[in-house]
């Protein structure tokens, strides 16, 4: 099943029950997947999909901090619900350590031995992973690696 459809059936579940703060939230999203799919001149394919949730979801967490520094916590409070369902649809993240030996994997087999050679590795890792890894959290890892 798609996001989308998936997405669909929770707003129909949402109608039901009455909870309209989650209602808008899917709503939003359902807009934000459709405008993707008409710059796409097509329908999303799964990848994509989850690529525009994970920016949603990048969204929302920047706008809660916003929020937070702002003095804003009850603004905050709702773009932390909203990343919350955001992140209900996207794939479970690897772990810390899973994503750990995947760049020792890389560099082992790039050769990489600088921060010069971050790029390599990236892609490596990037290509093995695919959606179920944080680009920022990789790269700090890699440059951690790569630094010492």
């Amino acid at each position: 099943m798609s996001i989308v459809s998936e997405l669909r059936e929770r707003m129909k579940r949402a109608m039901k029950e009455g909870r309209k703060e989650e209602l808008g939230s899917i709503r939003y999203i359902l807009a934000e997947l459709k405008r993707a799919s008409i710059d796409a001149r097509g329908e999303l394919d799964h990848e994509a999909e989850v690529q525009v949730l994970k920016r949603e979801l990048k969204k929302r967490k920047e706008a809660a901090q916003a929020f937070s520094d702002g003095g804003r916590p009850e603004l905050a409070a709702h773009e932390e619900s909203e990343a919350l369902l955001i992140e209900e649809f996207l794939p479970a993240q690897l772990e810390e350590s899973a994503v750990a030996a995947l760049i020792e994997e890389a560099v082992g087999e790039t050769g990489a031995s600088s921060l010069k050679d971050m790029g390599k590795v990236m892609a490596h890792v990037m290509a093995k992973a695919g959606s179920q890894v944080d680009g920022r959290e990789v790269s700090r890892l890699v440059k951690e690696r790569l630094s010492t």
